[in-house]
């Protein structure tokens, strides 16, 4: 069941003030989505988003609107790029092909693989394996705010690492596990692969602004991004395997 409509007046209140959002939020996507998904495309699916926010958002949950209205976005605009087909077959197989290599390896290894021994396992060169990852990342591989389920809450992987000391969703035990194991992949990463996401998700720098912080290329920020967001899922799926 959906929560009780907000008034006409609460809705269009809600609008008006959170429109800056949708310009926020595709700034923020931009360099998840492929080329041929315009500005006005994402703008369009964002709006439609903030549109639904403000139908659904119950202020009873104590979530803030301004998060549950993002969430509602970033969805929005992730369905809009399912819906053009976006996410062809050769990548597909490409995205699998990484993701299955490294599940393999980190089983092996009992640890997350290094990108030349990914490349290795792969029978490329390192320079074409962070070809190949930098290829997966713009195609949108995965974020840290792709939802893990599709409850009107939006549940994230970035909700694990934020505000753990708050209050907790309804699902505790549920939430906590998934903290230890991103906290733990974390561990795992480079120092870069971890400045990469800090400075991205949580300063939130441009690719541009990081690659300056870290005297590298926009496209080496867009490798580290990708591997270690790789990693992350990889855990996440390992994990489900062994519950």
């Amino acid at each position: 069941m959906y929560p009780p409509v907000p008034p006409f007046d609460n809705r269009s209140q809600l609008i008006q003030d959170h429109l800056s959002l949708v310009e926020l939020v595709v700034q923020r996507m931009v360099s998840q989505v492929p080329s041929f998904m315009t500005k006005d495309d994402m703008t369009s699916a964002a709006m439609m988003g903030l549109l639904d926010a403000a139908n659904r958002f119950d202020s009873a949950k104590g979530v803030k609107f301004k998060t549950f209205a993002e969430y509602r976005m970033r969805g929005a605009i992730l369905d809009e790029m399912r819906k053009m087909d976006w996410f062809s077959r050769t990548m597909r197989d490409k995205q699998n092909h990484l993701t299955q290599t490294m599940l393999r390896l980190e089983r092996q290894m009992g640890r997350s693989p290094e990108e030349q021994e990914m490349a290795d396992a792969m029978n490329m060169s390192l320079t074409d394996y962070q070809h190949l990852l930098a290829e997966v990342s713009h195609l949108g591989c995965v974020s840290l705010h792709e939802t893990l389920d599709h409850s009107e809450e939006g549940r994230s992987f970035l909700d694990a690492l934020e505000d753990v000391g708050g209050p907790m969703p309804t699902d505790l035990i549920e939430q906590q596990e998934m903290t230890y194991l991103i906290a733990e992949v974390l561990e795992e990463l480079s120092e870069k692969e971890r400045l990469v996401i800090a400075l991205y998700y949580y300063e939130e720098l441009t690719q541009k602004e990081i690659a300056e912080v870290l005297s590298v290329s926009e496209g080496r920020v867009s490798q580290l991004h990708s591997q270690a967001l790789l990693k992350l899922r990889v855990k996440l799926i390992n994990s489900e395997m062994y519950d």
